[in-house]
């Protein structure tokens, strides 16, 4: 049997590329340290860890077994965050939410699950996917509302994903563009215009195209608020890339759709595998499915 204890010290090993950083990083000496991953060696019957003047380089089953030790701790910690909450009472939920889902999604889902579940405690924390999905991981938070663009979801072992919606980009223009009356634009029709940018995932696909399409990216305006993006665009300050969930179209603004290949982002619930799943996280993201049908 595999010794969990010396997982975590390879773990260690692996994050610190040393023995002795690790040994520091656990408040081991260093020959402990080294006793641990010997010990894991022969009750293994391979090396998991070779030493150079480098540092320390994992071999492919001590790769395997780091891999293992991620999901293990992470399993852990939910079972941790399990216990707490049945032994406070009251059963609680928290969630983990980035802004326009927040605004649009959410409180639809929240009134159909409060009303079916009023004792649950609810937490909901705001955070953006690269901060959310580890908050699921690490057992901070039962389920994240969350999403990813275009290509493969980067999701680490031991999580679920459920999709919900696809959430096309639209461009975000002044009343008064010359552009304004068109029902379709190419991005590289605009490439004369200054740009209001309302997140850096949005500034990154922005650049990727214009490198492509062979026009520099001119930023007029950089925030990390997509509503707040379209206010400047609407006084003039140039137009903006916006998802269809966070659109707040007014008088001063056109949107106009981005023709193919149009860019989305894909919304979705991501939450933790574990062999007994969490009712409430899973009636949250069943009234989250509904709340997105109705969008």
């Amino acid at each position: 049997m595999i010794d969990v204890q010396r997982l975590r010290i390879l773990r260690a090993v692996a994050e610190h590329g040393s023995f002795n950083k690790a040994a520091g990083a656990l408040r081991l000496t260093p020959s402990a340290v080294s006793q641990h991953i010997a010990s894991l060696e022969r009750s293994l019957g391979h090396p998991v860890a070779v030493r150079s003047t480098r540092g320390v380089t994992l071999t492919e089953p001590g790769r395997l077994l780091v891999e293992a030790a991620e999901t293990i701790s992470a399993e852990l910690d939910q079972v941790r965050h399990e216990i707490d909450r049945l032994t406070a009472g009251r059963p609680r939920l928290t969630v983990a939410t980035f802004t326009s889902g927040g605004r649009h999604l959410l409180p639809a889902a929240l009134a159909r699950f409060v009303a079916a579940h009023p004792d649950v405690e609810l937490t909901v924390r705001e955070a953006e996917p690269e901060a959310a999905v580890p908050l699921v991981r690490s057992g901070g938070a039962d389920l994240a509302l969350t999403y990813h663009f275009d290509g493969p979801l980067p999701l680490q072992a031991g999580l679920d994903w459920t999709p919900l919606m696809d959430d096309p980009l639209w461009l975000v223009l002044p009343s008064g563009h010359r552009l304004a009356g068109r029902d379709s634009l190419g991005l590289a029709e605009l490439a004369a215009d200054r740009w209001v940018l309302g997140c850096l995932k949005t500034e990154a696909y922005l650049r990727r195209y214009a490198a492509l399409a062979g026009f520099d990216l001119r930023v007029a305006a950089s925030t990390t608020d997509y509503f707040f993006a379209q206010t400047l665009v609407a006084a003039g300050v140039g137009v903006a890339l916006i998802p269809h969930v966070s659109l707040a179209p007014t008088a001063s603004l056109t949107v106009v759709r981005v023709e193919p290949p149009r860019p989305a982002r894909h919304i979705g619930v991501v939450t933790p595998r574990r062999r007994r799943p969490h009712p409430y996280a899973q009636a949250l993201t069943a009234a989250l499915a509904g709340a997105a049908v109705e969008r």
